[in-house]
């Protein structure tokens, strides 16, 4: 499998998707047919198939420094807090069974681990 490095670019309305180890240019009208835009224009100057393609995509916008870089961050930052949220779930669970399981009234679980008498019950009983 070969990879690509696609510069994108903003250019008036168009996305300008450029291939710099082939010298080639294409343009996308959405940001998201970006990358089959270039495995495209890949794979029409290589014989490639397009599923042998794979595309590092760098996203520059004017006056905003390493947008697609800092996009790519935060998404891998909202994964992480997924992550965090469904271990937290995992350990509210756990906790809220094993208090129940010693009698602690559900209003009581519920303030230890900082949510409503409802939310406590449904943790209890899942």
């Amino acid at each position: 499998m070969s990879t690509y490095r696609v510069d994108v670019t903003r250019e008036g309305k168009w996305w300008m998707v450029a291939i710099p180890e082939l010298d080639d240019l294409t343009q996308a009208r959405r940001l998201g047919e970006a990358e089959l835009m270039a495995r495209e224009v890949i794979a029409l100057r290589t014989g490639a198939a397009l599923d042998d393609i794979e595309v590092d995509m760098h996203i520059d916008v004017d006056d905003i420094s390493d947008a697609g870089a800092r996009a790519e961050k935060i998404r891998a930052e909202r994964r992480e807090a997924e992550r965090l949220e469904q271990q937290a779930l995992a350990e509210s669970k756990a906790l809220a069974r094993e208090l129940a399981d010693q009698n602690i009234p559900v209003r009581d679980i519920g303030e230890l681990l900082g949510v409503t008498f409802q939310r406590a019950s449904q943790l209890v009983n899942s």
